[in-house]
């Protein structure tokens, strides 16, 4: 991941319409969530927690993942602040080594498209969870007016049921559940969340 243009990021990351979207995310992730209680959830690609810290209240613990440590500076903030006590943040890249880890739940909010190796993210994070363990992704529908080096056009659902199933995942669900101006490089989207379990 382009982890420099991140850091530089990090401080102004938390826009307005940033935050406007993260909370349509949470609304729909918080729907998934229910009888998680007893579960650990890993927000890989965390950023500053501006999903995951909106969903503690119905988990056992969250790890928020990411490869920026300015981005995870914020984030530890927040939680500071907030005083939650069942958040934790690791600076990590699983694309180049992945720690010793077990979780219940993996959460992926907006990353898949800056990851090259779709098939070989999906396949860290299969390994990284438990027995039954969940994995859910949000990010953006196939748009064929994006065109960026850096990032995927993203997904036909099709196609990403087909990578997720291959690397082992069953009981695979994708949905749009959001569609919105001006929300992927400065054109009209529409996201997805796609679950599925080991």
């Amino acid at each position: 991941m382009q982890n420099n243009v991140f850091e530089q990021m990090a401080k102004k990351y938390d826009t307005p319409e940033r935050i406007e979207l993260a909370n349509v995310i949470v609304i729909e992730l918080r729907q998934k969530l229910h009888n998680s209680k007893s579960e650990c959830f890993l927000d890989y690609g965390s950023g500053t927690g501006l999903v995951s810290l909106g969903v503690t209240d119905l988990v056992e613990s969250v790890l928020l993942v990411d490869s920026s440590k300015q981005m995870l500076d914020v984030a530890q903030a927040k939680i500071s602040r907030q005083k939650i006590s069942n958040a934790n943040v690791l600076c990590s890249d699983f694309t180049n080594e992945t720690p010793e880890l077990k979780t219940d739940i993996i959460f992926m909010s907006l990353v898949l498209l800056h990851i090259p190796d779709t098939k070989e993210i999906l396949q860290v994070l299969f390994d990284i969870l438990n027995e039954g363990g969940k994995l859910i992704i949000v990010d953006f529908d196939k748009n064929d007016d994006i065109n960026h080096p850096k990032v995927h056009n993203v997904f036909l659902h099709e196609d990403l049921k087909k990578i997720l199933a291959e690397v082992g995942f069953e009981s695979i669900e994708i949905q749009t559940f959001y569609h919105g101006n001006n929300i992927f490089m400065n054109q009209d989207a529409s996201m997805f969340i796609a679950n599925s379990v080991k």
